[in-house]
């Protein structure tokens, strides 16, 4: 064993070309002489559970998620109590569709730049930054007296939702051990879901106070302020130590998150070569296609930092795998908006208006708590039957539900009550839209088909929780690190510039070819991303970040990953929950 490890470290010192390039390794690997003379062998797929740190590292960063959460949530009780408080006047369907589409515009323009600044500044530096934006953001809001304030405000949010929504997972995914990076990153999806129940309650118990509101919106800057304070706590992550050559700090930071025992220093030693490994690859390629590229001999006077983001667009472009992960991470965030979630949710109002409900916050509450649990749901089974299958299994449900619903409307009357009864109990929908509840209630009797879409929306929000609300998000897993920022970040921008298209569209669609056929299109959506799930999307569930690197690296790796699966359900002596997909 002993000739073995030090015959490894020799080929890496062989092919950095001098061991005075690779002393992590060096080091390592004498550690690991003595361990091994000591301690059992073990592997990351060895650990039984989580530690205490992963956990604390996990939900401290998770914190931004929460905040991510309750900033999207809370705009829909917002709009319904603000009234005549801004520029004194009441809002107009410009001005509310100005102050929600906002976030997301600029959530779009923050995704791709936080990923660059990440990777210059480091994840932890970053995570700050977003904190300051909430903060700022939710201030701004609950101080201002005018629409435009208002606008602005949200616009700051929105910088900092798109930068939240990719550190976050980002983060999570480089710190956690391999075994357990679905669930960890589900964490943060949880604390959205989590985020949005408590903008839903803290809406609907302030919503009748005067000036409530103000304090809605401003309530978001306490969980920043928190998350500021324990980033002092926080550590950056290993994979970019290694990267800003910090590899002693990388490796506390590994220790605790393996925690202590036997073979630990074994474990850390062989994910550090790993990492240092892939780096030493990366920019061995880099350096090959800058002198491939360059046509003078004379030192450029282009700025370094200019010349790596460079670099790391050739390289995100350039690499096959790269544009494989691209791709994939991109498909799933596009599917995940493009399937008409949020805008059923804007709708979602409506729909339980026809079966009796004449409160705005109470069914949007009851939707954000199907959201919430079938994510915990998440939670437990991501691990247990991988990110691919658990697509596979909750899109078709998505696609009943939607169908259920298209059939429903097709025998209910939505038409908009008359202009004579608009004076009273008006009732925002969605940014764009507001009905009176009451007229409506009043002019449609409930009937069989109209209570058919309470089941069938909560059927349709059950799959996207337990599937496409989820697993896009597990995106970083996809990349190598030196494109893992830029490709998140650009990944990111799909899922907020879809949430943009399907918000400007749905509407629309909704006047011209009605309820049932915008949903038929949601549905149809929705069989396509099954198909693509199907075709090009490789289970990942226990591989390190690096190994699905390499299953990407010639192809789409569909195949492999799943006879992958089977060799670990043969490992385990054909327990567990794990199962191939036939065909």
């Amino acid at each position: 064993m002993q000739k073995a490890v030090a015959e490894e470290v020799e080929m890496v010192q062989m092919n950095d070309g001098s061991a005075a390039n690779s002393p992590l390794m060096q080091a390592a690997a004498e550690e690991d002489l003595d361990e091994f003379q000591y301690a059992p062998v073990l592997e990351e797929k060895d650990l039984i559970r989580p530690g205490a740190f992963i956990w604390a590292l996990t939900f401290s960063a998770g914190i931004s998620g929460l905040l991510f959460g309750y900033d999207t949530g809370v705009i829909s009780s917002t709009l319904v109590s603000i009234g005549s408080d801004l520029s004194s006047r009441p809002l107009t369907i410009i001005d509310k569709s100005l102050i929600t589409s906002c976030t997301s515009l600029f959530a779009l323009i923050a995704s791709p730049i936080t990923g660059i600044l990440a990777d210059k500044l480091g994840r932890k530096k970053v995570i700050l930054v977003a904190d300051v934006l909430f903060i700022l953001g939710a201030l701004w809001q609950a101080f201002t007296s005018t629409v435009w304030g208002m606008i602005a405000g949200r616009s700051v949010v929105g910088l900092a939702v798109g930068s939240a929504s990719l550190l976050v997972p980002l983060y999570i995914s480089e710190v956690s051990p391999s075994p357990f990076r679905g669930r960890l990153v589900t964490v943060s999806s949880l604390l959205i879901t989590g985020g949005q129940v408590v903008a839903y309650v803290i809406g609907y118990l302030l919503s009748s106070r005067a000036r409530g509101w103000r304090w809605m919106v401003g309530i978001g800057a306490l969980p920043a302020a928190l998350q500021s304070l324990t980033l002092a706590f926080l550590p950056e992550t290993p994979r970019w130590l290694v990267k800003a050559d910090r590899q002693e700090e990388a490796k506390r930071v590994l220790i605790n998150t393996y925690g202590g025992g036997q073979g630990v220093h074994h474990m850390v030693g062989t994910v550090l070569r790993e990492i240092e490994r892939e780096i030493l690859e990366e920019e061995g390629a880099i350096k090959k296609r800058r002198s491939h590229t360059s046509t003078s001999s004379k030192p450029s006077s282009i700025p370094q930092w200019f010349m790596r983001l460079q670099d790391t667009w050739a390289e995100l472009f350039g690499v096959g795998g790269n544009r494989r992960a691209l791709t994939i991470a991109c498909m799933l965030q596009g599917f995940q908006q493009l399937c008409g979630f949020n805008s059923l949710m804007y709708y979602s109002a409506t729909i339980f208006a026809l079966v009796g409900f004449d409160s705005p916050t109470l069914p949007a509450l009851s939707i954000a708590l199907t959201n919430f649990l079938f994510t915990l749901l998440a939670f437990k089974l991501i691990d247990r039957i991988g990110r691919r299958r658990i697509l596979l299994l909750s899109i078709p449900f998505m696609v009943a539900g939607l169908l259920l619903c298209a059939l429903a409307f097709l025998f209910v009357d939505t038409s908009p009550p008359s202009s004579s009864n608009l004076s009273n109990n008006i009732t925002t929908v969605s940014p764009s839209l507001s009905i009176s509840t009451k007229s409506l209630v009043d002019a449609t009797p409930t009937t069989s088909w109209s209570i058919l879409l309470l089941p069938s929306l909560l059927l349709y929000v059950s799959a996207y929780a337990l599937g496409l609300g989820n697993v896009p998000w597990q995106q970083s897993e996809l990349f190598p690190f030196s494109v893992r920022s830029l490709g998140s970040g650009l990944a990111s921008a799909t899922n907020w510039g879809s949430n943009f298209v399907v918000g400007l569209t749905f509407l629309p669609l909704m006047a011209r070819v009605g309820a049932s056929v915008t949903l038929l299109v949601y549905a149809v959506v929705c069989c396509l991303g099954w198909c693509v799930v199907r075709g090009i999307y490789p289970e990942t569930m226990g591989l390190g970040l690096e190994e699905v690197g390499a299953l990407l690296r010639d192809g789409w790796g569909v195949e492999e990953s799943l006879r992958r699966v089977e060799r670990r359900k043969r490992g385990c002596g054909g327990g567990g929950d794990v199962e191939e997909e036939e065909g």
